[in-house]
C-alpha cells in the first residue's frame, strides 16, 4: 500500500533525519533542520503542506512543500536556500514521484513550482519526466548558477588546475599578506559568540548589498543556521588572522565530506591585502588538506570563484501545471 501522508516537522522528522542522511543526492538545504528553521523564520505568509510517501508503513521519500498564493514550493527561499531538492530512499524514486503526482492531480491545487534545483537533482531525473508521461505540462528554465570544483589530492595540483595568470595572482596575493606579518588561517566546529559575532560584522562591512540584505531578522536566522550546523556537525568556521588580529571569517558547512561556502565577510580597512579571496583560497587549502571531495561555492556567478577554479553548473526552476 501506497500513500501521501501529511504530518509536521515533528511526525516526519525521524524518516527524514533517516533518508536524508541515506541519501546520494545533495539535501544540505532540504534536510529536516533546515526546513524548519526556515519554516520558523520566513513561512508565516504560506500554509504548511509537508508530508511522506509511506509503502506498507514505511516511509521511502519527504515532500517538503508549503502552499503560496495557491502553488505548491519548496519549504524555503532562494535567498538563503542555494538549491533544494526531494530526500528520497535510493531506488523508490519512480514510486515516490507517483505517488506524489498522485497526491497533486486529485487536488486542488493546479501548479507546482520549484525553485532552485541542480541538473543532477531528484526533481529533474525523475519527477518531471513522471509528469511529462501522466501528460502534465512541464517547462524547466534555467534560474541561476551554482560554481564548485572536485577537489584534488594536494595544494600542487589544485594549483595547477588554475590557469597561469591565476595561480600567478594568488600566489603573489599571499606572498604580499605574508610579507605583512605572521599569517594564521584556522577552522573551528565549535564557534564562540564572540567569533560569530566577528563574522557577522564583517560580513556587513565587507560589501554595501550584504549589508542591506542582513536585516534583523535575517541575522537572528543566520544566527539559528549557525547553532543547527554545530549541533548537526556541520559547521566549519574559517578564521583569517594577521599579526594575531581577526580580518576575514568565511562560514562553511561540510556535508557528505564535501565542502560549501555559503557566505563570508572581512574587514573592510584590510581590503587592499585582498584579504577577501585570499580568505577563500586558505578555505580551499584546508579543505584539501582535510581530504573533502568537492568545494562548493554555492550560488551566483562572482568571478573570484572561478578565478579560484570554480566550474559553472546551471540551476534551474521547474513548474508542473495540470
Amino acid at each position: 500500500m501506497i500513500e501521501f501522508v501529511r504530518g509536521d516537522f515533528q511526525d516526519l522528522r525521524d524518516p527524514w533525519e533517516r533518508i536524508y542522511k541515506n541519501s546520494d543526492s545533495r539535501l544540505l538545504f532540504s534536510s529536516p533542520s533546515w526546513s524548519e528553521l526556515w519554516w520558523k523564520h520566513f513561512g508565516t505568509d504560506s500554509d504548511l503542506h509537508l508530508g511522506a510517501i509511506m509503502e506498507n508503513g514505511s516511509a521511502i521519500g519527504l515532500a517538503p512543500l508549503m502552499i503560496k498564493d495557491g502553488i505548491l514550493h519548496f519549504i524555503g527561499s532562494d535567498n538563503v536556500c542555494d538549491f533544494l531538492d526531494f530526500p528520497v530512499e535510493s531506488g523508490k524514486e519512480n514510486v515516490f514521484f507517483d505517488a506524489l503526482l498522485e497526491h497533486f492531480t486529485a487536488s486542488e491545487i493546479g501548479s507546482i513550482d520549484l525553485t532552485p534545483v541542480l541538473p543532477d537533482s531528484n526533481v529533474r531525473r525523475f519527477l518531471t519526466d513522471r509528469a511529462q508521461e501522466r501528460g502534465l505540462t512541464v517547462s524547466c528554465s534555467p534560474d541561476d548558477v551554482t560554481v564548485a570544483m572536485d577537489l584534488p589530492e594536494d595544494l600542487a595540483s589544485y594549483l595547477a588546475l588554475l590557469s597561469g595568470k591565476q595561480r600567478h595572482e594568488i600566489l603573489r596575493k599571499e606572498r604580499r599578506l605574508n610579507e605583512e606579518g605572521e599569517i594564521v588561517y584556522r577552522t573551528t566546529e565549535k564557534a564562540t559568540r564572540e567569533e560569530i559575532d566577528t563574522f557577522l560584522r564583517f560580513f556587513r562591512e565587507s560589501r554595501e548589498d550584504k549589508n542591506k540584505f542582513l536585516t534583523d531578522e535575517m541575522e537572528v536566522f543566520f544566527r539559528a543556521i549557525i547553532d543547527m550546523a554545530e549541533a548537526d556537525n556541520m559547521l566549519q568556521l574559517g578564521i583569517l588572522e594577521l599579526n594575531k588580529v581577526q580580518v576575514a571569517v568565511t562560514l562553511c558547512f561540510t556535508y557528505q565530506n564535501d565542502m560549501y561556502l555559503y557566505n563570508s565577510g572581512y574587514n573592510p580597512d584590510y581590503r587592499p591585502l585582498s584579504i577577501g579571496v585570499l580568505s577563500k583560497y586558505f578555505c580551499i587549502k584546508s579543505s584539501i588538506e582535510n581530504r573533502k571531495r568537492r568545494f562548493d561555492f554555492l550560488k551566483g556567478a562572482e568571478k573570484y570563484k572561478f578565478h579560484l577554479g570554480g566550474n559553472e553548473i546551471q540551476l534551474f526552476r521547474c513548474i508542473i501545471n495540470k
